[in-house]
């Protein structure tokens, strides 16, 4: 019988709750033996040639990604890694009413730009990203996970669509936890919970939503630090993603289309939250005299050139190029460097953030 692979990515976090609620849903999702259940650590700082891409990479079909990222950033992050397909439609969110409003604009919003997913070539397949964050009761991730499962391609047997018998017996759980051997790739089709082992290490770099990116390099004219690139295409991409500054979102704040995501924020529509939808761009805090996102972002920049030994952007060409084209991007005037090891602050700073406080 066909089974649907189930990814539990567990957070940074070390707050007791949020584990408890990690390991509450995978043992209970265990308990249903058409589902493959595996757990592994979060997928955003994992590296394309870890243990855990390995592992999604052998799944061919349809699966569901458990994670504390919001579904937006979820998918992207694994699109940038190689993992691919189409969003599937999920109804447990713990933003259900913006969801709706960002239908209703991006309906409002359609144009003839073209953007860099009509150009990528996506596997005839979905995955579906849940979001930790959407309930605390484990019973509902099961609810949806099952949901997911009746209408999936996977009950779609080779001989047609199962019958009600068939359905039944697909929906029925059963009691049974056999753990995956330590250390080793978990083998799909087994029963009970696996766990990946290799916690990588915490990092910080953007992530590109493609379905809303036009390619329009605005991005890899405003980062001075050489994250982006492009490929054989011509098409942007971020070549270097640990050459970005830990804590800097300043291109996501520059982009036109709001295609740059920071996972990690703690500003929901930087981290991935569907408020801000298709192109439309709502500063609020121009209605109470604040710098505007440019400003914003030229500055959280420049700060960190001069963190990194290097100088600002001049105040007269930033505003030059302003005037000439209505934005602050602008030619690479200093050479990109790799950024070194994580110092003691920047370990302090990661153990703060783990404590969830």
């Amino acid at each position: 019988m066909p089974r649907l692979p189930v990814i539990l990515s567990k957070g940074q976090s070390r707050n007791p709750e949020k584990r408890g609620l990690e390991e509450a849903v995978a043992a209970q999702l265990a308990e249903h033996d058409q589902l493959d259940v595996i757990v592994m650590p979060h997928i955003y700082d994992l590296k394309p040639e870890s243990e855990g891409y390995q592992t999604l990479s052998q799944i061919d079909g349809d699966f569901i990604m458990i994670s504390w990222l919001y579904t937006r950033s979820c998918h992207w992050i694994l699109d940038r890694n190689g993992i691919r397909g189409h969003a599937g439609d999920i109804l447990l969110s713990q933003l259900q009413d913006d969801d709706e409003l960002e239908d209703e604009l991006e309906d409002e919003l359609e144009d003839e730009k073209e953007r860099v997913l009509d150009q990528l070539e996506i596997p005839d397949r979905k995955i579906y990203s849940l979001e930790f964050a959407a309930s605390s009761e484990p019973s509902e991730f099961v609810e949806e996970v099952l949901r997911i499962a009746a209408q999936s391609d996977l009950l779609e047997w080779i001989q047609g669509k199962a019958n009600q018998e068939a359905l039944e017996r697909f929906l029925e759980p059963v009691n049974d936890t056999a753990m995956g051997a330590d250390g080793a790739l978990p083998v799909l089709g087994q029963t009970g919970v696996t766990e990946v082992q290799d916690p990588g290490t915490r990092r910080w770099y953007p992530v590109i939503d493609f379905s809303r990116c036009t390619n329009c390099m605005e991005c890899i004219d405003f980062c001075l630090f050489g994250v982006y690139g492009v490929d054989k295409v011509d098409t942007i991409l971020v070549d270097q993603p640990d050459n970005c500054r830990k804590g800097c979102p300043a291109c996501s704040r520059v982009c036109p289309e709001n295609a740059i995501v920071f996972p990690q924020h703690k500003t929901p529509a930087i981290a991935g939250a569907p408020s801000d939808a298709g192109g439309l761009k709502i500063d609020l805090s121009l209605l109470f005299g604040a710098p505007d996102a440019q400003d914003v972002a030229a500055r959280e920049r420049d700060e960190q050139l001069m963190l990194a030994g290097r100088s600002p952007v001049a105040k007269d060409e930033e505003q030059d190029l302003k005037a000439d084209f209505g934005t602050i991007s602008m030619e690479r005037r200093q050479p990109a460097e790799p950024v070194g090891a994580a110092d003691s602050l920047d370990s302090l700073i990661d153990d703060l953030d783990a404590l969830d406080l």
